[in-house]
């Protein structure tokens, strides 16, 4: 599927910048922030909602501060690689909860997987009794993250 790329100018650059920061600011904060006023601030943003360059509004939430603090990525090999097998196995990874994150990779392993759970016991009990009833799935091994040294998901498109 080709995608078509926005021809977006250095207002609508500070404003995902500003947004994927803070994203709940007024439209006269953002403005002042980028050096707009109001109106035009505002449809831009309209515009960049409607292109589908933003996609969604959400809150971050702490994870350690709801006790979600084991995070293992999960390499998944899988028995058949074509485009029926990655469909289903798609679909099937979509339904569990303490899957973050899944990444189709081009590599020695088809997919990888950030997992969160509370505690190693109940990420023993997700790869059992999930991951690994997977369609598809042929083998799987597991890295344990020790710390996260960055994770805040923002993309800066001002650079």
């Amino acid at each position: 599927m080709q995608m078509d790329f926005l021809d977006l100018d250095r207002f609508d650059r500070a404003i995902l910048s500003v947004l994927a920061e803070e994203g709940r600011l007024s439209i006269a904060d953002l403005a002042r922030r980028i050096g707009l006023s109001k109106s035009p601030t505002q449809a831009r943003l309209r515009r960049l909602e409607a292109e589908g360059v933003i996609t969604g509004y959400r809150a971050l939430i702490d994870p350690i501060r709801l006790g979600l603090d084991h995070v293992a990525f999960v390499e998944v090999r899988l028995t058949d690689t074509r485009e029926v097998a990655l469909a289903a196995f798609n679909a099937a990874v979509a339904k569990i909860g303490e899957i973050e994150q899944v990444h189709l990779i081009a590599g020695n392993f088809d997919y990888l997987m950030k997992v969160r759970t509370h505690s190693m016991s109940e990420y023993r009990r997700v790869l059992a009794e999930k991951i690994s009833t997977l369609p598809y799935v042929a083998s799987t091994s597991t890295y344990v993250a020790m710390q996260a040294v960055k994770e805040s998901g923002a993309l800066n498109p001002m650079e």
